[in-house]
């Protein structure tokens, strides 16, 4: 995909003056250094004293450790998934080649590399993704785990390997900041966590190469930081990785600035990109999960450190914690909500360990659980190794203790997320907050009132995920479009206006009318947007526990407009459809189970699966992968009084 002339205009308006100054002033720099790229000075005696406390890894569950090193020997043969795409050629991989495309990116100035045109570049995030080196923090724990030095070695193999590779300034690896800052955070771990191996001073800090490669990514990342309207998760990937490294790695006569600077950026950022009540302001739920790691991550190496750290960066990863703990359903998941990129902070766990339960578990042992809290049961390396290097909070010149949510909160208003909870485990996720972060808000989906249905985790009513970034337009339009989720559609167009994959120009505005969760026998939600200019959509949802049922009625103030109503079920729900009627199907842990969908006798319907031209009726579990599943659309027009009704009703 490669942005037209249009884009740069539509991406220029979304700026200010003080964003548009700082882009300028890192053009001249970066053309600067094409000359006279820096230098890096001298270090001697360096040495690397961030070392996890004795008793650690014995610490780590038998279950986790055998989960990881299972994946520790699947990487050893080479074999990884990347988005989708299997690959077995990492035991010697090639860091500029896309699996999927065949293609390999250019090398040349990083600056010049057009890495977002597919057709010359390939797919970048398949040649990113094995570059943040997280498979390797992998195989640097199963060498903490288990002592066998063929781990160690295939990590140093594979370091000296992309150092060699990729020389700083030169190429895709060397372009965009958050790239830097999570490889950053993965060689730090990497180094802690081969410290017991006896060429781990020698793959580092006794290493020149590498010394160059650490101090390049530093320089870059304070020289060049995501500004203004790009600045979301990526500025806080950039000052985690600053952070952590110049606490870990602190031999540079730079050291000591950039993390102070990385740490300022990091606090103030963390407080920007972050609501109140705890969730990510992307509004984009695997964000506030990468947000939550790094944050995390970068306290672990201030601790380590002895660097104080201010208090509110632990008080807005407190209150996201919570908050995590308050929107799970009863599977530990937590709404599909804008766009998801599989992105992580710190992977040190094989498959099949839960990120979420992860996420909880760290939680509870840095801050300590609340009652309400969901309880959880798997187990993870990453907790115990966090834990062990971040003190308590509260406690020892951590922050003081501050009030925390007595009960689970419901509705989250500052968001805009209101969260309906019934008997037999229905759980239903209302979209009423604001469209993404910042001007651009890059992650964002045209979703205004959606709602997201699930019964024991199981989806019903499903947001289908995100696919795709680059490379396939009409993929990526379809999947954050407003026919792409559980509400309404007018004239066929979106509720806000797209001007590109990650930028939209006219963001619909919705507030909250009624969020009532406090009443056990029926909980109540309303909202409205003016994203349709002219006309303004209402709904109403209401959950009431004695007859398991859902009710969603829908209103549109107005002239009279063709609607379009789509309800997006699940990939394990069958759908028989018999005019106004869908009787919804599925098993659950060996049980059968159903539900029946009554839907609105004034619209036609007719149910999608698996279409391509254009793209109607698709799930994606995670980014790179999609698999048919039913869409319901109802087609007709508005009469400016009588509602939309559907009743989504639970047997037994």
């Amino acid at each position: 995909m490669t942005m037209s002339a249009g884009w740069y205009l539509r991406r220029l308006s979304r700026m200010g003056p003080q964003e548009v100054a700082g882009r300028v002033a890192d053009t001249v720099r970066r053309r600067r250094w094409r000359s006279a790229r820096p230098t890096c000075p001298s270090v001697t005696g360096a040495r690397f004293t961030a070392v996890l406390p004795a008793g650690t890894i014995a610490a780590v569950p038998p279950e986790a450790a055998k989960r990881l090193i299972a994946e520790a020997d699947r990487l050893m043969y080479g074999h990884a998934e990347f988005f989708g795409v299997i690959r077995d050629d990492l035991t010697d991989p090639d860091w500029w080649y896309d699996p999927k495309t065949g293609r390999r990116a250019p090398f040349g100035y990083a600056i010049d590399v057009p890495y977002r045109n597919e057709d010359t570049a390939g797919d970048i995030k398949q040649i990113w993704e094995p570059s943040r080196h997280q498979y390797l923090t992998q195989l640097a724990a199963a060498y903490a785990i288990t002592g066998d030095e063929r781990y160690a070695e295939r990590v140093a193999e594979h370091l000296r390997s992309w150092w060699a590779a990729n020389p700083p300034l030169r190429g895709v690896h060397w372009i965009s900041g958050i790239e830097l800052g999570i490889r950053l955070l993965s060689w730090v771990w990497i180094r802690r966590l081969l410290d017991g191996w006896p060429g781990a001073a020698g793959l580092f800090e006794d290493n020149p190469v590498a010394l160059n490669q650490i101090w390049h990514h530093q320089r870059w990342l304070a020289a060049f930081p995501s500004r203004g309207s790009s600045a979301n998760n990526h500025v806080i990937a950039e000052a985690a990785g600053q952070f952590a490294a110049a606490c870990a790695f602190g031999w540079f006569p730079s050291s000591e600035r950039w993390r102070a600077d990385a740490l300022r950026s990091l606090e103030r950022h963390l407080r920007g990109n972050t609501f109140l009540s705890g969730l990510n302001r992307e509004l984009a739920t695997e964000y506030h999960g990468l947000v939550l790691e790094l944050g995390l991550a970068a306290v672990a190496e201030a601790d380590a450190a002895g660097v104080p750290v201010p208090a509110t960066v632990r008080l807005v990863l407190l209150r996201m914690t919570d908050a995590l703990a308050a929107i799970v359903d009863n599977r530990l998941r937590p709404p599909r909500q804008g766009d998801a990129d599989d992105g992580h902070g710190l992977v040190v766990d094989g498959a099949g360990t839960d990120r979420w339960a992860s996420l909880l578990a760290t939680g509870d042992a840095v801050f300590g659980r609340l009652p309400w809290w969901p309880a959880v049961t798997g187990t993870d390396v990453r907790t115990p190794l966090l834990a062990a290097l971040i003190r308590p909070y509260g406690k020892e010149g951590t922050a003081p203790a501050v009030a925390r949510p007595a009960s689970r909160p419901g509705h989250f208003a500052d968001a805009g997320m209101t969260i309906l909870r019934g008997p037999g485990e229905i759980w239903c996720r209302c979209d009423g907050g604001p469209h993404g972060f910042l001007s651009i808000a890059a992650h964002a989906h045209a979703d205004a009132l959606s709602v997201e249905v699930r019964h024991d985790g199981v989806d019903v009513l499903a947001d289908p995920g995100t696919y795709c970034y680059h490379g396939q337009p009409e993929w990526r339009q379809y999947f954050r479009s407003t026919l792409g989720h559980n509400t309404l559609q007018l004239d066929g167009a979106d509720q806000s206006v797209s001007g590109g994959p990650f930028l939209w120009t006219r963001h619909a505005e919705s507030r909250v009318l009624v969020a009532d969760t406090s009443d056990a026998g029926v909980a109540r939600w309303c909202a409205e947007h003016d994203g349709y200019q002219g006309s303004v959509h209402r709904r109403r949802v209401e959950l009431t526990a004695a007859s398991q049922e859902l009710r969603v009625v829908d209103e549109v103030r107005g002239p009279r407009r063709a609607v379009q109503l789509a309800f997006h079920l699940g990939p394990a729900i069958t759908a028989d459809l018999t005019g106004h009627r869908a009787v919804l199907t599925w098993t659950r842990d060996g049980e059968d189970r159903s539900a029946v969908l009554d839907l609105p006798g004034q619209l036609s319907w007719r149910a999608h699966r698996g279409e391509t031209a254009p793209p109607l009726g698709w799930y994606s579990a995670g980014f790179g992968r999609k698999e048919p599943s039913t869409t319901l659309i109802g087609t007709g027009f508005t009469d400016g009084t009588e509602g939309f009704t559907t009743v989504l009703g639970f047997r037994g």
